[in-house]
């Protein structure tokens, strides 16, 4: 029987080998409480509209709110975590978000969910920049991987559940009370986690100038100046990730369309349901063992076969016609995480040293500017045929794999000279 000293070292050992920090442990504390609260009340936004009077269009305008915010987020997220540090931005996130939710709790009209949409829907978006640049504060070279890891995992939490509970509460309060109830429930999760973060996560001062060569630059307000900061390498990934992304989003709201009603064997809600556990279910058994072997190796291998997943699925969902072929399609989907949190970790290691939260919102700010045309372009390719649509998909993702292996730069393992030309 092990003694309590065994234990405390196998647990030791374990958060070692996870990069569990103070720190990081607080931080994955909030993406679960915030998180939470977002997908237990965000979701249901649409049915909650309509139960206030609001109408298609203003559903609309919600989702090309969330895309369009999610962009734009990005870059003053990152800029303000580089100019007044991780724990403190974080604060002025996570008030903002909870102004969002009080604001839709106290006044029940379809209008104050836009106007409070805007303060709390892409959380994700605007905190992901501080995030990442506390991961690569307070680990070491070799755990940093495996701490995004960490964050891609931990977000999968709410993401599973928060929907069941926000379902319960609409379940047995009704549409309207019960959406209420849940942003009500999303505001308490938030106050926990403000206080959490700010116990657990250790103050970070942004660098003051002089102490070296980067570290003598204070982070850069203008994005234009900042995008020349931008290396070559980083600028070939940012392109063929555009064009990857491409072959996601084209397809992406028709899925579900070719699954449940176009294919010879349509398959039921409760199904689609199943193949998107499959999907979720494979993304977290790969996450830790990729993230183990990239931290000691290079990086561009693992992206790569990231982007060769997304590429592959399209193709292989127009042949998938049953649910038996569904399943093989889901679980390569699910495998397109591979290297989701290794490309985030070389974005990061491509960045400048006194200002990655800020280059790291400003790849994610043109990526997805970028991509946001995909979903249109996507509905008119449909329109021609579906098929039309995932061949379509398939030739940016072929482009965009193909790009980065012929022109994608890597960084040295942690330990090694990792300047990049």
């Amino acid at each position: 029987m092990a003694t309590s000293e065994t234990l405390k070292t196998r647990a030791a050992r374990l958060s070692s080998f996870l990069g569990l920090q103070r720190s990081t442990v607080g931080v994955l504390a909030m993406v679960v409480l915030v998180g939470m609260g977002e997908r237990m009340a965000e979701r249901f936004l649409p049915i909650y509209m309509l139960a206030l009077g609001g109408g298609a269009l203003a559903i609309g305008l919600l989702q090309a709110m969330d895309n369009l915010l999610s962009a734009l987020y990005s870059f003053p997220g990152g800029y303000l975590s580089d100019r007044i540090g991780t724990r403190r931005s974080l604060l002025i996130f996570n008030l903002v978000a909870m102004a969002g939710f009080a604001l839709v709790i106290l006044v029940p009209s379809w209008q104050a969910v836009l106007i409070g949409a805007v303060l709390f829907i892409s959380w994700s978006a605007i905190s992901l920049p501080a995030t990442m640049s506390l991961m690569y504060k307070v680990l070491p070279g070799n755990k940093r991987t495996m701490g995004v890891t960490m964050h891609s995992l931990v977000r999968r939490i709410p993401m599973a559940l928060g929907p069941l509970l926000g379902g319960f509460f609409i379940g047995v309060w009704g549409e309207r009370q019960g959406v209420r109830l849940a942003f009500g429930a999303a505001l308490v999760m938030a106050v926990a986690a403000l206080f959490l973060q700010q116990w657990m996560i250790e103050d970070d001062p942004p660098d003051k100038p002089g102490a070296s060569d980067s570290c003598a630059l204070t982070p850069e307000r203008n994005p234009l100046k900042l995008f020349r900061l931008m290396n070559p390498a980083m600028k070939g990934l940012l392109v063929t990730d555009i064009l990857v992304r491409f072959c996601e989003q084209i397809p992406y709201a028709f899925v579900v369309v070719w699954s449940m009603k176009t294919i010879a064997q349509p398959v039921s809600a409760v199904q689609f349901g199943l193949l998107t556990a499959i999907e979720m279910t494979t993304a977290v058994l790969v996450y830790i063992p990729v993230a183990y072997l990239a931290d000691r190796g290079a990086k561009k291998p693992f992206v790569l076969a990231t982007f060769a997943f997304f590429t592959l699925f399209p193709l292989v969902l127009l042949y998938s016609r049953s649910f038996e072929w569904l399943v093989l399609a889901f679980i390569l989907r699910g495998l397109k995480e591979f290297g989701e949190p290794t490309r985030k970790a070389l974005i990061m290691d491509l960045s400048p040293d006194h200002c990655k939260a800020g280059m790291f919102g400003l790849y994610y700010l043109i990526r997805d500017v970028f991509v946001s045309a995909a979903a249109l372009g996507g509905a008119f390719l449909w329109q021609v045929s579906p098929e039309t649509n995932l061949v379509a998909a398939f030739v940016f993702g072929i482009i965009g794999t193909v790009g980065f292996a012929v022109f994608g730069r890597d960084v040295p393992p942690a330990g090694a000279d990792r300047r990049i030309g």
